[in-house]
């Protein structure tokens, strides 16, 4: 399956790229060096993406909500108008935020860093990073920001054309707000908008109700900004990722005691990096009210939540002051929504390959046929059809090398594998898709793609685990670097992770096994005070 070099039909390509985080800011580059026409939609004012550090804190979800197409729903004009909050979502990013793979395999080969940086910096670095590396590409040029992306329909399938519908909000000297709507069409659409957006909430008996009481007591790491306000406080945190243990090893010279609770989980870390004053406990299990406490419409600073914490081994916790929920994030696409598990089948795109002609890649339009049910779990994925992107939101279904969307590659994303030195990982995938959107690498046919695809998800299955290249990152990047220089000659041609990378993936891997073997409180035995 081929694009031809710069025109379809006579037509000029033209690529929209949604998001300017490093994901966004690579995929424009590179296809800015093939020689094509690219816009990028930017929801904030400036680029960096996740690193972009925002003292705002963002509007929470509703508790209530479990499933990523539950969530996100199209805001109206007047909220838009009126709420930078709504129109861009401050991200993630704290007021400590550090990486945590080292800058040497983060620098690309667009932009090197400067001179004596460590390896370890703080989130202004990497974001002025990502900005310098917009400028000196163009990518900045041709960036249109505080730009909200509403709508990316598929027009055609041969050949490829998307209307891409989008919100700007306009703010006069005089602080007027205004939203100007604009449509254009685009003969591919790539996706770099991330997947920190939508916080998963868990569903925890009672969690709801007590959010709702105490909202600012109870709060998604997304929230979190600094450790002050947790100072000689008890703070659960739900989760054992890497997130909560940041943030644990952020509150430990000021926090009482620090619980992190884990359901052992295939991403949760030794409970030895925690702080001396962090403690492992088991899973949440429920939270309810104190008994013969009295119940408080308004906390003191002092006071800490009437609540009793039922773990699943039976224990129980009291006096906590605050929750963090450290439970991750859903991946949610509203601009997509017609490739929901719910919405109707996209009228272009097939799920039969066998009309195919593999060799000219097109495939007859008409309406595709799920293969099963499409249902919704908590953690799996099962349910899904062959045009199916999202269901529960823990994976992007239907991707070839979790990039191109099978049944119209002319739909791609860059950044969904996570567990990756984010940076040069997508770059890799940015170059690779920049060769195919110029014509110059062909994708296999659809018929060979779904059979990839559906092993994959046989070796890896379905969830949250599936977009994971933990230890596998060398092995994904040699495969697209290999393919593509089949197809590619002379300087065209692709070089995968160079010695400085592997170097610095070694030593990183050596810091991890001596971190994980520290003595950290994951040990302790947690007093019950209630």
């Amino acid at each position: 399956m081929s694009f031809s070099d710069h025109e379809i039909d006579g037509r000029p390509k033209k690529v929209a790229v949604i998001g300017a985080g490093i994901s966004g800011v690579v995929a424009a580059a590179h296809l800015l060096r093939e020689g094509i026409e690219v816009t990028v939609f930017e929801r904030s004012s400036v680029s960096g993406g996740v690193w972009t550090y925002d003292e705002r804190v963002p509007v929470e979800p509703d508790y209530t909500s479990v499933h990523a197409t539950d969530d996100d729903p199209a805001d109206s004009d007047e909220v838009l108008q009126h709420s930078d909050l709504h129109h861009a979502p401050p991200g993630p990013c704290y007021e400590g935020l550090h990486n945590n793979v080292y800058t040497r395999m983060l620098e690309t080969t667009l932009h090197p860093f400067a001179p004596g940086t460590p390896d370890v910096v703080r989130h202004s670095v990497l974001a002025d990073y990502i900005r310098d590396t917009s400028v000196k590409t163009g990518v900045h040029a041709i960036t249109t920001y505080n730009t909200k992306v509403s709508s990316v329909r598929q027009i055609s399938h041969q050949p490829p054309l998307w209307s891409v519908s989008s919100t700007t909000l306009q703010a006069s000297p005089s602080g007027t707000r205004t939203l100007e709507k604009s449509t254009s069409q685009y003969t591919h659409v790539v996706v770099a908008s991330g997947h920190y957006h939508t916080p998963r909430i868990p569903r925890i008996p009672s969690l709801a109700f007590f959010k709702s009481a105490y909202p600012t007591r109870i709060l998604h790491s997304k929230a979190y900004r600094s450790p002050s306000k947790f100072a000689h406080k008890t703070v659960l945190l739900i989760g054992a990722s890497v997130s909560s243990t940041d943030i644990a090893r952020e509150l430990g010279p000021v926090a009482k005691t620090i619980y992190q609770s884990h359901r052992g989980g295939a991403f949760d870390l030794p409970a030895s990096m925690l702080p001396e004053n962090g403690v492992r406990v088991e899973e949440v299990i429920g939270f309810e009210g104190v008994e013969g406490k009295e119940w408080k419409e308004e906390l003191k600073e002092e006071d800490a939540l009437p609540v009793r914490v039922r773990l699943k081994d039976g224990k129980t916790i009291c006096g906590v002051d605050f929750v963090v929920l450290c439970t991750g994030y859903h991946m949610t696409l509203p601009f997509l929504r017609d490739y929901y598990y719910n919405a109707p089948i996209p009228t272009y795109c097939s799920s039969d390959s066998s009309s195919e002609d593999s060799s000219s890649g097109r495939s007859d339009t008409g309406t595709a046929s799920p293969t099963s049910s499409l249902s919704r779990t908590e953690d799996g994925e099962e349910g899904t059809s062959k045009t199916t992107l999202l269901t529960t939101g823990h994976q992007i279904h239907n991707l070839h090398k979790h990039m191109f969307y099978i049944p119209c590659p002319s739909l791609l994303f860059i950044g969904i594998p996570y567990y990756t030195a984010t940076f040069t990982l997508f770059e890799f995938q940015a170059q690779f898709a920049a060769k195919v959107v110029a014509g110059k690498v062909s994708l296999p046919s659809t018929n060979a793609m779904r059979e990839e695809y559906e092993e994959l998800v046989k070796a890896k299955g379905s969830g949250k685990g599936f977009h994971s290249l933990k230890g596998e990152e060398e092995v994904y990047v040699t495969e697209l670097v290999g393919y593509a220089n089949r197809q590619l000659k002379g300087e065209e041609r692709l070089v995968g992770h160079g010695k400085v990378w592997k170097e610095a993936r070694l030593e990183l891997i050596e810091k991890m096994k001596e971190m994980a073997e520290g003595k950290g409180g994951g040990g302790r035995e947690i007093e019950v005070s209630c």
